[in-house]
């Protein structure tokens, strides 16, 4: 990926990841258009860099996605890096008997779809653009799950998945990239910003840039510590991975 002299779009730019990563991409000499529901949150995020600009974009709605595609293309014509990073977390109880679906449902719904239907709505155009890139996000989830989050976990398994089929698919016209972070404090969940545990925000951008400078790009972008569930099933260790990440589970 040429990280700098870029046009990149990241989805979820508001905040968390998102915010961090268009400030360093920005930083490095690239054009940076963020995208998210809220406007005032996205204005917040650009501040006083020159180069970032702002568009409103509801994954969940499919005409909303594809009016946006358009505004994008027509406003942004040189974009040609897609970071499909927004998303929601929420967890449940997975042994309920009569639970509501509608966080699972609502998690399929902007988690897995929302990516996808940007991704159909601007492939075509990314083909057509030199140094063209789409990283997907996915999460040290999608190899060993948290088992309150079963559907979070579950649809990182398959944007995983999904990103290898588009890295085989668009092989020659497009780079594809997966980006797994571990835990990282950021507002994607309660008290997960101040969790000591978690990896620093900002220790974990500046770790994401220098893996996407290195030449050639990393097919899977994968910071220190998060290779302890990246691996876990294939070092033969995943049950005690899982054991390690859902201590309750012996309670």
């Amino acid at each position: 990926m040429k990280t700098t002299g870029s046009t990149i779009l990241i989805t979820g730019g508001g905040t968390g990841i998102g915010e961090a990563l268009a400030h360093r991409f920005h930083d490095l000499g690239n054009t940076v258009i963020i995208a998210g529901r809220r406007m005032e949150t996205l204005v917040q995020v650009i501040g006083d860099r020159p180069n970032i600009h702002a568009l409103t974009l509801d994954m969940d709605d499919a005409a909303s996605v594809a009016a946006f595609a358009k505004t994008l293309v027509a406003d942004f014509p040189g974009v040609n890096v897609l970071f499909n990073n927004a998303g929601i977390m929420r967890m449940e109880g997975p042994l309920d008997t009569y639970r509501d679906l509608s966080d699972a449902e609502a998690s399929v719904t902007t988690n897995l779809l929302g990516p996808i239907r940007v991704t159909n709505a601007l492939v075509e155009h990314l083909g057509r653009q030199p140094d063209a890139v789409i990283v997907n996000v996915s999460s040290g989830l999608a190899f060993v799950p948290l088992v309150i989050a079963p559907t979070y976990s579950a649809i990182k398994a398959a944007i995983h998945n999904y990103t290898e089929s588009l890295r085989a698919v668009l092989k020659g016209r497009i780079e594809v990239v997966e980006l797994v972070p571990p835990a990282v404090q950021t507002d994607l969940t309660p008290g997960q910003k101040t969790n000591a545990r978690f990896m620093p925000l900002n220790a974990f951008a500046d770790q994401v840039i220098a893996l996407f400078q290195k030449t050639p790009t990393p097919r899977e972008i994968l910071v220190d510590g998060v290779d302890f569930m990246r691996n876990a099933e294939t070092e033969g260790r995943f049950d005690d991975t899982l054991a390690a990440i859902n201590p309750f589970l012996n309670k």
